[in-house]
């Protein structure tokens, strides 16, 4: 599974980095960082909890 981000929609709420932080973090100018666009099989379920919360639904995945 990979994820992504719709840059026009995320608030960097930090909402994602609550349920994944070792996916997600923010930078120093608060924007989204995905550190692994990759999730490896312990993230999957984090991040599809941090996709399904987000609250502008900018997080995504793929196969």
């Amino acid at each position: 599974m990979r994820v992504g981000v719709d840059r026009e929609l995320c608030e960097a709420n930090e909402v994602c980095v609550g349920f994944a932080p070792a996916v997600f973090e923010l930078d120093d100018d608060e924007s989204l960082v995905i550190k692994q666009e990759e999730v490896s099989q312990a993230e999957v379920e984090r991040v599809t909890q941090a996709v399904a919360s987000c609250p502008r639904n900018a997080l995504f995945t793929r196969e």
